[in-house]
């Protein structure tokens, strides 16, 4: 069966997936899975059948045919069931899956294979929605999903907007993006949350800009302020501020 075994090392690099993060989706060991991928053992029945529906693959394609090689179809077919089931054009890029994305972002392969939803109140445009995680852009709450539209050229970057930035130094982050009036190839990274300090980023190691056009959360999840830490929030931000005035003219 190493016809087999190929194909689900190749789908789970296809999802980005780690042979852990599989394993767990197919109920298996890592250990076994690992077995799999290196053809010291053959895939049991259940396990081609949890792969094949996963995938939406029949058994004779897992079994007989080397995906990786007749890959245009594979995606062809993938475009097709996505479309007929009326599934739309927004890729999204959940936190687990963001190492495989900065490894994949320009592969059309791996974008494809990631999940979509669809939002009709967007018009005509290229998005992509990224879950973020933390507090540096609070009262935007840890677990809330960016949409984005592409930002073709970096001097259509508008300052203070928010955008998810996809970078070679720090990976993906939500923040609004200052000019560097000094160099035009760093731009500043702002929190909304003032315990955080900007910092600078060189233009050459941006991969992905988006533009955030809508951010989803869960009920009940925004932050609220008080008094005191609206106060904390002003007098920080004016001394943020200052420094940025100081570093950008």
């Amino acid at each position: 069966m190493s016809i087999a075994n190929k194909n689900m090392k190749y789908l789970r690099k296809l999802r980005g997936w780690t042979q852990e993060e599989f394993a767990n989706k197919l109920r298996i060991k890592r250990s076994l899975l690992g077995a799999y991928e290196e053809e010291r053992a053959d895939p049991r029945m259940d396990v081609l059948e949890a792969v094949a529906d996963m995938f939406k693959l029949t058994l004779d394609e897992l079994l007989r045919k080397d995906i990786s090689e007749s890959k245009g179809s594979y995606i062809s077919k993938r475009r097709s069931q996505k479309l007929a089931a009326g599934r739309a054009d927004i890729p999204f890029v959940p936190v687990k899956a963001a190492a495989g994305y900065l490894a994949g972002f320009a592969d059309p392969e791996f974008v494809d294979e990631l999940n979509t939803f669809t939002l009709p109140m967007l018009g005509g445009g290229d998005y992509r929605a990224f879950e973020i995680v933390g507090d540096s852009m609070m009262p935007t709450p840890s677990g809330s999903v960016i949409v984005g539209e592409r930002v073709e050229n970096l001097d259509d970057v508008k300052n203070n907007n928010t955008y998810i930035v996809v970078s070679k130094t720090e990976g993906i982050v939500y923040k609004r993006m200052m000019r560097n009036n000094r160099s035009k190839a760093k731009y500043m990274l702002v929190s909304d949350n003032p315990a955080y300090q900007p910092y600078s980023v060189n233009s050459e190691d941006i991969l992905e800009v988006w533009q955030a056009q809508m951010i989803l959360t869960k009920a009940n999840t925004q932050q609220r302020w008080d008094v005191g830490q609206l106060a904390n929030l002003v007098t920080n931000l004016q001394q943020q501020v200052s420094v940025l005035k100081k570093k950008m003219n």
